[in-house]
């Protein structure tokens, strides 16, 4: 187990899915732990639960006397000190550790295998990037494996060591980060062969799980095989792991159900590459039986969408009613000529005729969603930013 014990660490977006986990683990583990971030978000929760002192403000504060600072990927170049790869390879060493990553579906499969551990009564550490309700949040530090979601975005989990390896599928998504698919592809494979013979699980060897998952999509059958693939190699009956998985209910932001007003039902998903988009597109399908698919995506990233928008406009073609609104941006600057306008011309192009809204601003798009189902419908927000902030809006329109 890390030695944290005297530790002081102060953490530089300690509000994001990331570093808010390892600010959790880091504080159970024996630092005094402290952070900062920009904006209040959800994961500030937990950590304040755990007693953990937080200032949410627009610039920086000094950190506290002799304290270590862990930077973020969103503040390096702003704010001095060590990168979160590092830390959190210091968090993993010397643990049992299961490390599960690929372009899609990463943090539902770590979400499912930490839940099946916990199932069969192995009391799991785990640092996921999403919330995951039934196990009370993104992190927890336990006496079992230690389950790691490592992000391929910044290169954090090819310098991550692993007991077991999940690699869920390989695509190209991070187009400031990765040259060409090649390239990615090539990384995990050198991750991999530096990891313990046969203990690595590609999913694209694996069939879909055969079963009556809680959570819809092929996609989910899909992660669900890698699951109970590395729950198996932890030294798990296979049977049992099943019998646990069948019960989970899915991750944040994953499918998520945000019930139903005026007869249409509400989901909300972090949807933003092509591949993701047509996975949850085609189980919303699945959920929606005889009713109509009113998407409204919120594209993620300049860049993503400079280089994706046509296959994003392709996917978006399979919902019924399509509204568009501006890209998030998140870490990165504006490129001249881009806007999420791409993907409206695109699904002009391979649909004509579609019912298509383009509205800039996020609540204007709610409201077109809003009187562009009918009951029986069902409305999907999708995207990696914050387009799920729009549901209350859209609640309250379809409830008048």
């Amino acid at each position: 187990m890390p030695e944290l014990d005297g530790r002081c660490v102060w953490f530089a977006g300690i509000g994001g899915a990331g570093l808010s986990g390892y600010a959790v683990l880091a504080h159970a583990w024996g630092a005094e732990v402290s952070g900062w971030d920009r904006n209040e978000t959800p994961y500030l929760a937990h950590v304040r639960e755990a007693g953990i002192p937080v200032t949410v403000s627009p610039e920086p504060p000094e950190p506290p006397a002799g304290a270590e600072s862990v930077v973020s990927t969103a503040y390096a170049g702003l704010v001095p000190g060590r990168r979160r790869a590092d830390f959190l390879a210091e968090l993993v060493a010397g643990r049992r550790v299961i490390v599960v990553s690929g372009a899609h579906g990463k943090t539902t499969t770590a979400a499912m295998v930490a839940y099946c551990l916990d199932g069969l009564g192995d009391d799991p550490s785990f640092l996921i990037g999403g919330e995951i309700p039934q196990l009370g949040g993104n992190a927890r530090a336990g006496s079992g494996w230690l389950v790691v979601e490592g992000d391929e975005s910044d290169g954090t989990v090819f310098e991550l060591p692993a007991d077991i390896a999940v690699i869920t599928n390989v695509e190209l998504d991070h187009h400031a980060t990765f040259a060409s698919t090649a390239e990615l592809e090539e990384r995990f494979e050198e991750w991999a062969a530096g990891l313990p013979v046969d203990r690595v699980v590609w999913g694209r060897s694996l069939e879909p799980a055969d079963l009556a998952l809680a959570v819809p999509g092929e996609h989910n059958r899909l992660n669900a095989a890698c699951a109970l693939a590395a729950v198996e190699l932890a030294g798990f009956d296979r049977a049992a792991a099943a019998r646990v998985l069948v019960e989970f209910r899915g991750a944040g932001r994953r499918l998520e159900e945000h019930g139903e007003t005026g007869g249409v039902r509400l989901l909300d998903d972090y949807a933003h590459h092509p591949a993701e988009l047509a996975a949850s597109l085609a189980a919303a399908r699945e959920l929606a039986g005889s009713g109509r698919i009113v998407v409204l995506f919120q594209p993620h990233l300049y860049s993503r969408t400079l280089h994706l928008g046509r296959e994003l406009g392709e996917a978006l073609a399979e919902a019924d009613a399509a509204v568009v609104t501006e890209i998030y941006p998140a870490r990165e600057d504006p490129v001249p000529g881009v806007s999420a306008k791409l993907l409206v011309d695109r699904l002009a192009e391979v649909r004509p005729g579609m019912t298509v809204a383009w509205a800039p601003e996020l609540a204007d798009a709610a409201r077109l969603a809003a009187t562009l189902a009918h009951p029986g419908d069902l409305v999907l927000t999708a995207g990696a930013g914050n387009v799920d902030s729009a549901l209350p809006l859209l609640r309250r329109e379809l409830g008048r």
